[in-house]
């Protein structure tokens, strides 16, 4: 009898929204949007991605001919923008991730005015800008010895000559994962740290009985556990931001590619074979690949953090 009352429930639930004409008329703006601007271009991208097109002239049919070339004759892919993208994805996303719940935790332990200045100062980079963002970061890289790193480096006798920082390959990638880093607190972070200040208080006073003694073990068992779909959130938008955010190397190096493809992801080569090249069926076969990423690993993030029965 338990089993049968929740199971009307959800029927008489289902039956409610099916039957409210309302509920459709404030969801129509957003239906229509998301089709026009997201099933539509991601259907038109998967058609596009078996043609070879220019732009000019009317697509070909060619196949699985564009993944086939992307996984065997495409050495630019395989040698520098894959590798690149694995780096940057473990560093900036898994690292900026965890990052965030530490920073959203640590500031959750302040009072309320620190608190909020705190947040704000570390939020505010993901609210910068391409441009404010290049400008701000070459003043520190400069490639002569009036940059900001130069003249420290200098002064302290650790180089004799200044480095081009923004077109030397060894450092263009773990500059512009440092930069990635320091714009990555953006909506997930804000999403943790109210999830962590919106727990009931009544666990923790429930867990020092049961034994938990420091800080740690309540962030272990209970803050972690009962803040769930603000985890979750936080790794979506993690993953998404992370994959689909190249325009940081362009940025600073003014140039797509990037000097010697260091700090080339697999955005940049969409973009490289979509608007600089013209092979649009290719670059559309490259951003499926990327979406069917994307789709893995958020995916994955879901069946992590979903909330079990």
């Amino acid at each position: 009898m338990s089993k049968a009352e929740p199971k009307g429930k959800k029927n008489q639930i289902s039956k409610r929204e099916a039957s409210n004409p309302a509920a459709l008329v404030f969801l129509a703006p957003y239906l229509i949007l998301f089709v026009v601007f997201i099933i539509v271009p991601m259907v038109i991208a998967i058609g596009l991605s078996f043609t070879n097109f220019n732009t000019i002239e009317f697509p070909t049919f060619a196949g699985f001919l564009n993944y086939i070339n992307l996984i065997t004759q495409d050495e630019i892919f395989m040698q520098n923008v894959l590798p690149n993208t694995v780096v940057y994805v473990i560093i900036v996303g898994i690292g900026g991730y965890l990052l965030s719940f530490l920073l959203a935790w640590v500031l959750a332990q302040l009072s309320s005015v620190p608190r909020t200045i705190l947040a704000l100062i570390f939020y505010s980079p993901s609210m910068t800008s391409g441009v404010a963002m290049a400008v701000l970061w070459k003043i520190i890289f400069t490639g002569d010895q009036t940059g900001y790193l130069n003249s420290i480096l200098m002064n302290l006798g650790i180089i004799n000559e200044p480095i081009i920082w923004l077109t030397n390959t060894t450092y263009l990638l773990p500059i512009v994962i440092i930069v990635a880093l320091w714009s990555s607190m953006g909506v997930g972070f804000l999403s943790m740290l109210a999830g962590i200040l919106n727990a009931d208080e009544e666990l923790y006073e429930a867990g020092a009985i049961d034994g938990i003694k420091n800080r740690f073990q309540e962030m272990i068992y209970i803050t972690i556990p009962t803040m769930k779909p603000q985890m979750l959130f936080g790794a979506v938008m993690a993953v998404v931001n992370t994959f689909s955010n190249g325009a940081i190397g362009v940025s600073l190096t003014g140039a797509n590619p990037t000097p010697g493809y260091a700090a080339q992801l697999i955005v940049n080569h969409i973009e490289d074979y979509g608007f600089i090249r013209y092979e649009m069926g290719y670059a559309a076969a490259v951003s499926v690949v990327l979406l069917a990423i994307i789709w893995l690993f958020s995916t994955m993030a879901k069946k992590l953090f979903a909330e079990k029965d």
